[in-house]
């Protein structure tokens, strides 16, 4: 994942990432790289966007952050393990509330 800048375009493109992550089956080849790929993506988003006053407050990043942090945790303590159906829906609620607060903007 490359950063573009742009927040909008950025934090659609990190949605996207991870749920190729998280969605891919754990017996795929690609499964490792694409997590490796996310895990590397959520870093450099956080680091540039947390910084960003003009960003930092909006419901759409702190609402990403909180998705974030619930996957950094779960590759953090069971880096061999699926994401649980229970915390992926949970995920997806807060992926559709980012996707729904960056139309409106906020």
């Amino acid at each position: 994942g490359k950063l573009t800048g742009d927040y909008q375009q950025d934090t659609l493109a990190l949605i996207d990432s991870l749920r190729t992550a998280i969605e891919l089956p754990n017996d795929s080849p690609d499964k490792l790289a694409a997590q490796s790929e996310a895990k590397k993506f959520i870093n450099d988003f956080a680091s540039r966007y947390r910084r960003d006053d003009s960003v930092a407050g909006l419901t759409s990043f702190t609402t990403m952050r909180t998705a974030l942090n619930a996957i950094a945790g779960h590759y953090t303590s069971y880096p061999n393990r699926p994401i649980s159906d229970k915390l992926h829906e949970r995920i997806e609620k807060e992926f559709a509330r980012v996707e729904a607060a960056l139309r409106r903007g906020a």
